[in-house]
């Protein structure tokens, strides 16, 4: 994880953009550490706040939706060819799949805050029939609020946890 903060130095708000939009449709990347080095970076004047929450949002939301229609055209068929890969198994994918029918757009809003659902929620909201007008406002809104806990709290906690420590 040391390449993080120099790709952000290097290339600003859209090496973060890249590196969540691929997180959020699957691919084992630390978005939520390059999330926090980029506020981070944000606070000594390197980046400018709000890019860094429009990258992070934009990234997380155009990663999942990416991630809901590999998911509504590849669905089942592909997460029980590749989700051993994630500890997916075809039970916890049907007890996922049953979540999101009933509790879909609550599943989706928080599961950005879970690591592994972080990943994988576009993919099984969209196998699992999920509405697309219901995914995107849940995962805009859920993106949202991830992007502006993990932006805007280090930036402005920083100096206080500087002093308490």
């Amino acid at each position: 994880m040391a390449w993080i903060e120099p790709a952000i130095v290097a290339y600003g708000v859209w090496a973060l953009l890249i590196v969540l939009y691929f997180e959020s449709f699957g691919a084992p990347l630390p978005g939520e550490s390059a999330l926090i080095a980029a506020s981070l970076l944000a606070t000594r004047g390197d980046l400018a706040i709000g890019h860094v929450f429009l990258a992070a949002w934009l990234g997380a939301v155009l990663g999942d939706s990416t991630g809901y229609l590999i998911g509504r055209f590849g669905g089942r068929p592909l997460l029980n060819r590749f989700g051993y890969v994630v500890k997916l198994t075809p039970e916890r994918l049907s007890r996922l799949e049953t979540m999101v029918k009933t509790k879909g757009f609550f599943m989706v809003l928080t599961a950005r805050f879970i690591v592994v659902l972080r990943q994988l929620n576009g993919l099984i909201a969209g196998s699992a029939g999920m509405p697309w007008h219901h995914f995107v406002v849940a995962n805009a809104l859920g993106a949202m609020l991830w992007a502006g806990l993990w932006s805007f709290g280090p930036y402005f906690f920083t100096d206080a946890f500087k002093r308490l420590l």
